[in-house]
């Protein structure tokens, strides 16, 4: 008999909690070294330029596709889904250990040291850490239920939040207070923690909604280069995949270009380092966390497609009232209440996308498949942040987030517009899983 609503709920209590504080300790250094690092460059005299083409060392976020190829390929007569779960957890574990190595070889460095140095110690960072959350995602796909799982992208985009207020926020402060190594091993600590939590999830049970659905041919799910192209095939023949991804490269960068740079604007404004700290790290990753939390508990998984240009609107008006307080050198208080709307636009954004994400994911590929769009959101965000530092360096802070503000609106009519074949896409999904019972 299932259970009841309630208790099936508090069931999956746990293993949201884990996949939240994996998801919380993984991206906390990308926060701090995405959002952090620049706050302490433009203290050093780094150009926004300079700023932006750091940020390439999130390259490797392109190429999840491809890091998915390992930790997809299985056997067919062992790839049963507890065994494919079990699979991601040993992939979890490993990459995250090397991930925590490598924080720790950064601690050793400094703000001073060789650029190419640096850059390289980051491009390692950011490779493992891309590199295990595919893993991890994977094996939270293949853990909870299709039920839980707009909820699950609320509780991931509450922990990348989280991850702000601790790497943009707390860990900054730290740095400022402590010296350039704090951060880095208090990071290290809180990846080994979520790490030994782990091995408690079970995984006898993964997969069971999704129909135990296995491997095969078919399904492209067999990681080899004979069958990705298959894959991507299978990925790209569901209803309104291409302009889903189109959406995924352009609607959530918009608003995440203009947080990474809110930082080093509000430095500008004549903001001292640790009030940006607690203001945007902080102050704007609490409410970022909140408006996550709020859309993954109310919005159900058939809701998100008519949801995302709602809050690609939202997003564009957080952003045209943050130009505004720029362009009229407002005071400081309206240049706090516009970061924090633009905190819970880039919250809300977050959450429907992770959540879009997750249902579109075939059964059988949760690595590949989160993999693929993984990378469309990485391209459209790398892309952008160059073009953001010099626009910012160029033109100034007020124009760069008016062109920001002008590109999401045209993005959010383009999602209206599409919104159907989105939908469309979410039931193709659903007639799969019912396929697969």
């Amino acid at each position: 008999m299932p259970l009841p609503s309630s208790r099936a709920r508090a069931s999956f209590f746990w293993p949201q909690f884990v996949f939240g504080l994996l998801h919380l300790a993984l991206s906390s250094p990308m926060i701090y070294l995405a959002l952090g690092l620049p706050l302490l460059m433009r203290q050093h005299g780094w150009s926004g330029l300079e700023i932006g083409l750091f940020q390439l060392a999130g390259v490797p976020a392109v190429f999840k596709l491809l890091l998915a190829a390992p930790i997809e390929r299985a056997p067919d007569e062992r790839a049963t889904p507890a065994y494919q779960a079990r699979r991601y957890r040993a992939w979890s574990l490993a990459l995250g250990a090397g991930y925590g190595a490598a924080l720790l070889a950064l601690a050793f460095a400094s703000i001073h040291s060789a650029r190419p140095v640096l850059f390289a110690l980051l491009l390692a960072c950011v490779l493992l850490a891309t590199w295990a959350d595919v893993p991890v995602s994977a094996l939270q796909i293949r853990v909870l239920p299709p039920a839980e799982r707009a909820r699950a992208g609320g509780v991931r985009s509450a922990a990348m939040f989280g991850a702000a207020v601790l790497g943009g926020g707390v860990m900054l402060v730290l740095s400022q207070r402590l010296g350039w190594s704090a951060p880095f091993y208090g990071m290290a600590g809180l990846l080994a923690l979520a790490l030994a939590l782990l091995p408690t999830l079970r995984m006898d049970g993964a997969g069971e909604d999704d129909g135990g659905a296995r491997p095969s041919a078919e399904t492209g799910v067999q990681a080899s280069p004979a069958t990705w192209p298959a894959l991507l095939r299978g990925f790209l023949a569901q209803p309104g995949a291409w302009r889903w991804l189109a959406l995924l490269s352009g609607c959530f960068p918009l608003v995440g270009a203009a947080w990474v740079y809110l930082k080093p604007m509000l430095l500008g404004q004549g903001f001292a380092a640790e009030q940006v700290a607690w203001i945007v790290g902080v102050g704007g990753g609490a409410l970022g966390a909140a408006a996550s939390l709020l859309t993954g508990l109310l919005a159900p998984a058939a809701r998100l497609p008519a949801l995302l240009p709602r809050a690609t609107w939202f997003g564009a008006a957080a952003l045209a009232a943050l130009a505004a307080c720029l362009a009229c050198q407002a005071s400081a208080a309206w240049l706090i209440a516009a970061s924090g709307w633009l905190a819970c636009a880039t919250g809300i954004s977050a959450s429907v996308a992770f959540g879009l994400m997750m249902e579109r994911a075939r059964p059988a590929c949760q690595a590949a498949d989160y993999g693929l769009q993984a990378s469309f959101f990485a391209l459209g965000r790398l892309a952008l942040m160059p073009l953001a530092g010099w626009l910012l360096d160029g033109a100034g802070s007020a124009a760069l987030v008016a062109a920001l503000a002008v590109a999401s609106a045209g993005m959010a009519a383009l999602a209206g517009r599409w919104m159907d074949a989105l939908a469309r896409g979410l039931v193709h999904q659903k007639k799969e899983r019912i396929k697969a019972l």
